[in-house]
């Protein structure tokens, strides 16, 4: 508890910990399931004309973007 008497840990919005958590677990779960690659495989775009718009909507994000988070797998931070 922090001094006003509440909770601490019952942040809501970006700070949620019990929603990270649960989020956290679900992924766990999800990857250790094993179904994994049927998902991906399920996900995969039905024609050329859907590959060429999800390609597009990449090409749309990839402009607004501030650039690689440099903590992610593969960024600046993570190669040796």
């Amino acid at each position: 508890m922090d001094k006003s008497g509440k909770d601490s840990q019952k942040v809501q919005g970006e700070g949620d910990y019990k929603a990270a958590e649960r989020y956290g677990e679900s992924v766990r779960s999800f990857v250790e399931s094993g179904k994994v690659q049927d998902a991906a495989q399920k996900a995969k775009p039905l024609t050329p004309e859907e590959e060429e718009e999800l390609l597009r909507a990449e090409r749309a994000g990839v402009a607004h973007s501030k650039g690689a988070d440099p903590m992610s797998p593969g960024g600046p931070a993570q190669k040796p």
